[in-house]
């Protein structure tokens, strides 16, 4: 897919957003591991070490690397984890926001049609 030289310019200006909002999330569940009452401090530990390696995972695949060539790509991954939604594709053309939203789709075994 060809990305439109403004929707590169959007998706630029707004990944560090994107992950600053999506780590403000995480760190809160984060806290919330580790002030679990229902857990010991050692179960509380290894629980948030466990969800600290997962989170990284995800922020590697949808931060590093970016290339406008990607960026369909790049916000796939990012929607599909949860990094974004679907107000954040409101900023971008009609075809990459459709390409992103069927990617997704496929990705869960809906159907096209939304089903």
């Amino acid at each position: 897919m060809d990305i439109s030289t403004s929707d590169w310019k959007v998706f630029r200006r707004r990944v560090p957003e994107w992950r600053e909002r999506y780590l403000r999330l995480r760190n809160e569940e984060l806290v919330g591991l580790l002030r679990d009452g229902a857990h010991t401090p050692t179960e509380r530990f290894w629980r948030a070490k466990e969800r600290v390696a997962a989170e990284a995972h995800v922020l590697t695949a949808c931060l590093d690397g970016h290339s406008k060539g990607k960026v369909a790509w790049y916000l796939s991954l990012m929607y599909g984890h949860g990094m974004i939604g679907d107000g954040d594709l409101d900023a971008f053309s009609e075809g990459l926001r459709e390409a992103v939203r069927a990617s997704h789709r496929l990705t869960r075994g809906a159907e096209p049609d939304g089903s």
